[in-house]
């Protein structure tokens, strides 16, 4: 399927020209006017014209990446940008984009922007009803697909859409069919439609993930992109530059991956993408990129991975050896002295183990980007050890992506870095983590009592909470609707502790629990994917299933050490004194987990509510799917 009906061209039935900002970034450029950089469509054609022959995208066939330049990407960009136009669709419509993380993606993306649209991005893995709200709120007037299964999805809930006309679909030939329609759309005329867009207006609306809530429409200008670009590439020139190149597997429809992408555009950057994670080493290892941006889960995933690999071999002592070693020479490179010994030992196991593992990411990887939760300081630490520099950042969607990021000269572990230029942080009485700058939303659509919510004398409020040092380097401590407050008063930062306990490789999902509770406990779930080879390991045969696994005492044991490690790192009243193994999974197909791997704890604290209630009363019986671990006591 190319094109849905109706035919005819069909008109946004919003304004006919940009939107203009209204909301809190309207008020907050009142001051002296910022200089007007336009659509963010001319970060792709400023990079045409100043490096034509530039490869800047790369596309896979197999074991091989085709490069495409700078140029070529501009002209199909501007062949689908000119079909829009074709189409009818006028300047400020929404257009939709329901795909996987895919070359398309961005050049959808860059056309919607060059002929004055506005895009609304979906999450590929969406329900119906989460694509009904999305399209419907945002009234989308037209979308592009990936495939036949989503424009299926879409069309099952086109009669509860009215705006929504014209879809095109990739695999259906869509692209081929829009630069077609738009053959006779001249230069001068897309240029035309392009001149008419100003960096205060309307650039996308991204839907937040709703952790917390019906998802909002948050609305991002073009000068957030532009000028953010802009500070991020200064920031992070050094891993941007040169012969710089990124394989991007986060869903693009997340702010994340979706302003890398942007950035690395602008920056010359070249951009391989892959959609199908399951497949991601083996994409990895072919494209060779010298960064990467993912989430703390992927950085885990890696070393439990290579660490359970090393069991098997028989070198499970080496690699934890060499993991400690790791560690521990990060740490002292921090301290600013790095003991003989602990030297010869790093050289020694840098050509046995930490070689290997380069080799396994690509063996060009120097940086890596994590953003989206916490990262384990020891992994961390770990990774800065074998070559790769892991720069947290933070930001969220109402903040274009990044406010603050650590500098690839300055890293300090354990903290977010300082604010990019152009942002400002600043910490409320409360804790909580205020921004404003060029990075901030305009406002959430169709919301204006969000909006006014979320701005504290023109300050964002991040319902984060975290503090500064005297360098002004950002160091988040939790988030503010997170916060566990035991019966004892004792307020808890979960984060610290689920990320702690998540660093055991047989440990899938933990969500610590206590919220007027006497003491702090935790809901912890199994790596599907590491139990066999656990069992293997461990000559446990046949491998435990995952319900068998939950019952298990030695699983229970090693879970139980997982724990024990975590409170090694917080006080006795922080301490995790109970846990019990739900025998499911959290996902984003269970409505547990965002697409970004976020745990939806509401959802969550309501579908067990029976777990933690047993937790709590003492008792030794059984719940419908789970066993009760009361911590040290159940032996």
């Amino acid at each position: 399927m190319r094109s849905s009906e109706p035919a005819a061209p069909v008109r946004s039935s919003g304004p006919a020209a940009p939107v203009r900002a209204t909301g809190p970034a309207a008020v907050r450029a009142s001051g002296p006017a910022a200089p007007d950089h336009g659509s963010a469509a001319r970060l792709l054609a400023d990079r045409a014209r100043r490096t034509p022959d530039r490869p800047i995208l790369a596309e896979r066939h197999g074991d091989t990446w085709t490069t495409i330049r700078a140029d070529e990407v501009l002209r199909r960009v501007r062949g689908i940008a000119k079909g829009f136009v074709a189409a009818g669709l006028e300047p400020g419509a929404h257009v939709a984009i329901l795909c996987r993380t895919r070359m398309e993606w961005t050049l959808v993306d860059f056309a919607i922007w060059t002929a004055g649209l506005v895009s609304v991005p979906v999450y590929e893995t969406s329900s119906p009803d989460q694509v009904r709200h999305v399209l419907g709120d945002s009234e989308s007037v037209a979308i592009v697909v990936e495939q036949e299964e989503h424009a299926r999805r879409v069309a099952g809930i086109a009669p509860d859409l009215p705006h929504l006309g014209q879809h095109w679909t990739i695999d259906g030939g869509g692209l081929d069919d829009l630069t077609r329609l738009g053959e006779d759309v001249t230069d001068d005329d897309l240029d035309a439609r392009t001149a008419t867009v100003h960096g205060r207006d309307d650039a996308t609306i991204i839907y937040t993930s709703g952790t917390t809530g019906r998802p909002k429409g948050c609305v991002l200008r073009h000068d957030n992109f532009t000028a953010t670009v802009e500070g991020s590439t200064d920031a992070m020139s050094e891993i941007v530059a040169g012969d710089a190149s990124t394989l991007l597997f986060i869903p693009l429809a997340h702010v994340f991956a979706r302003f890398i992408a942007v950035m690395s555009i602008s920056a010359g950057t070249l951009v391989g993408h892959e959609p199908d994670t399951k497949d991601l080493m083996r994409a990895v290892s072919t494209f060779q990129p010298t960064f990467l941006l993912a989430v703390p889960r992927v950085f885990e995933k890696i070393y439990n991975s290579a660490e359970q690999k090393a069991d098997l071999a028989g070198r499970g002592r080496v690699f934890r050896a060499a993991a400690a070693t790791a560690v521990a020479h990060s740490e002292a490179v921090a301290a600013g002295r790095v003991p003989l010994g602990l030297a010869l030992r790093f050289r020694l196991f840098d050509r046995l183990v930490y070689a290997k593992l380069r080799s396994a990411i690509g063996g060009r990887v120097r940086y890596a980007i994590s953003g989206s939760a916490p990262l384990s300081p020891r992994l961390s630490h770990f990774f800065r050890s074998i070559g790769v520099l892991i720069l947290e950042g933070y930001g969220l969607t109402e903040t274009t992506a990044p406010a603050t990021v650590n500098r690839a000269d300055e890293l300090r572990i354990g903290s977010v870095g300082r604010a990019l230029p152009g942002v400002e942080i600043r910490i409320a009485d409360d804790q909580e983590i205020l921004i404003r700058g060029v990075d901030v939303f305009d406002r959430y659509w169709h919301d204006t009592e969000a909006t006014e919510r979320a701005f504290a004398d023109g300050w964002f409020r991040t319902g984060d909470l975290g503090h500064l040092d005297g360098d002004g380097v950002l160091t988040v401590t939790g988030r503010a609707k997170e916060l566990i407050v035991t019966a004892s008063g004792k307020n808890v930062a979960p984060a610290p502790l689920e990320d702690g306990i998540r660093e055991h490789p047989l440990v899938g999902q933990v969500v610590v629990v206590g919220e007027g509770k006497p003491f702090i406990a935790a809901l912890v779930t199994l790596d599907r994917d590491m139990l066999p080879g656990w069992c293997e390991s461990r000559g446990i045969a046949p491998a435990l299933s995952a319900h068998e696994a939950a019952y298990d005492e030695r699983v229970l044991h090693a879970v139980q050490e997982a724990v024990d490690a975590a409170n090694g790192r917080v006080s006795r009243a922080e301490s995790v004194r109970s846990f019990t193994i739900i025998d499911t999974e959290l996902s984003e197909a269970s409505g547990h987990l965002t697409p970004k791997l976020t745990i939806k704890r509401s959802v969550v604290m309501k579908d067990f509510a029976a777990d933690v209630e047993h937790i709590y009363s003492g008792s030794k019986v059984q719940t419908t799917a789970t066993p009760v671990v009361e911590g040290r006591r159940r032996r």
